[in-house]
């Protein structure tokens, strides 16, 4: 039986875990904390199916004046810290350009496709249905301007990709969220991605189905790996443990682990907010706040406020500037309530400069398989891309293209 070691329990390790053990591996998944503690636990909670274009930036001079003046609340950042950001950043700037990121996008579609088809048959084994709504999300606009470009922009995802959504007037988008104080100018429906009212919980689910089928869950330390013989080892609390291959899915710790094993991979690191609110007015579906960068969330402890990207050092204190805009301005639209935590949570999203996943073996090291930076979606991708990891490393053919998701693009 071959062997693998998963270090990370995040979505994206335990959906490669269970990739591997149902092609027959013995895999041990290894993290410092149980699973889905870290960032798979504070995103925005949605399964994203109309995602299929990945989260570009601002390429025009309007649109990088509005971040660099703060004109938005989409991004803010730290001067100081922007050295640190600046390589992988402008790398991530050029491939937002429009030729360049359809090109990512032909690669990146296919991979969005594939997210809900492997997230179903997980949650029905791991009963986890309670935890999943599949009736999409909204988003609210106050601005004509900003309303008519992202529905021309919905207008041409859903002609090339055929995503469902529907556009509401603020009459419209009041009588089905009767809880907001105002509707702004109106909105749109997406109709197709689900929603998850505890990601963690979702995340553990998955963990415990793993567990139940004979994987091993072990609490270790990732920096003790090594290569042992033809294969490798690290330190868990049962032990050390060795393996013929060994994954790296530790989302943005990644590269700075890689580093022992010479790599040098850039990527942006998005720090992110959020918050739980109680006690307030109800609210139906998920609801982006175009105008001011944020989306609320109905969760099992309240209504959750996950905010737009933060660019700061990486040991950098809690700076919830994003978060308190967002409040402010989610306070005009609906009764929030009190926040349940005393303070806010933080997390980082790994982002690559192309935009699109690390998946594939290491280069220069046999048995050392890399899968991480899914930036905004590796809540959403985790069990396409781990069936896809599965697969290469099974000697399939993998179901989607991935080539361009190599780790050899940025030489490892």
């Amino acid at each position: 039986m071959r062997s693998a070691i998963v270090l990370g329990g995040g979505m994206v390790g335990v959906g490669t875990a269970l990739h591997l053990q149902s092609r027959g591996w013995s895999v041990a998944l290894v993290d410092r904390r149980e699973p889905g503690r870290e960032t798979s636990y504070g995103n925005a909670g949605i399964i994203q199916s109309e995602a299929v274009r990945p989260y570009a930036m601002p390429y025009d001079i309007a649109g990088v004046l509005d971040i660099a003046l703060a004109r938005t609340n989409d991004v803010h950042y730290s001067l100081p810290a922007l050295p640190y950001h600046v390589k992988p950043l402008l790398q991530y700037w050029w491939n937002s350009f429009p030729a360049r990121h359809e090109v990512l996008t032909r690669t990146y579609a296919q991979l969005i496709s594939r997210a809900a088809p492997e997230h179903e048959p997980l949650i029905t084994a791991a009963g986890a249905g309670n935890l999943v709504r599949r009736d999409g999300f909204r988003v609210l606009h106050r601005n004509q301007a900003q309303f008519d470009k992202e529905a021309k922009e919905a207008e041409a995802v859903g002609k090339a990709f055929g995503v469902k959504f529907k556009l509401l007037s603020a009459a419209e988008l009041a009588k089905v969220e009767p809880g907001l104080n105002e509707s702004g100018i109106g909105g749109l429906h997406w109709q197709e991605p689900w929603t998850v009212s505890d990601p963690g919980s979702l995340v553990t689910s998955y963990a415990d189905l793993f567990v139940k089928r004979g994987g091993k869950l072990l609490v270790g330390d990732a920096t003790t790996l090594a290569q042992q013989g033809s294969g490798w080892a690290v330190t868990t609390s049962e032990g050390r443990i060795e393996a013929e291959a060994v994954v790296v899915a530790l989302g943005p710790w990644s590269p700075e682990f890689l580093k022992r094993f010479g790599m040098d991979i850039p990527m942006v690191r998005k720090r992110g907010y959020h918050r739980h609110y109680s006690g307030g007015a109800p609210l139906d579906l998920p609801l982006r706040d175009a105008a001011f960068g944020y989306l609320m969330n109905p969760m099992a402890r309240g209504v959750r406020i996950t905010t737009g990207a933060e660019l700061s050092s990486p040991d950098a204190e809690l700076t919830p500037v994003q978060l308190g805009k967002a409040e402010a301005a989610a306070r005009q639209l609906i009764d929030l309530g009190k926040p349940v935590e005393p303070e806010p949570w933080l997390g980082t999203r790994p982002c690559m400069p192309d935009m699109l996943p690390v998946v594939g073996q290491a280069a220069r090291h046999k048995g050392l398989w890399l899968h991480f930076g899914h930036g905004h979606q590796g809540f959403t991708l985790g069990p396409a891309t781990g069936r896809i990891l599965a697969e290469l490393m099974s000697g399939e053919s993998p179901s989607v293209d991935v080539a361009a998701c190599a780790p050899a693009r940025f030489g490892a």
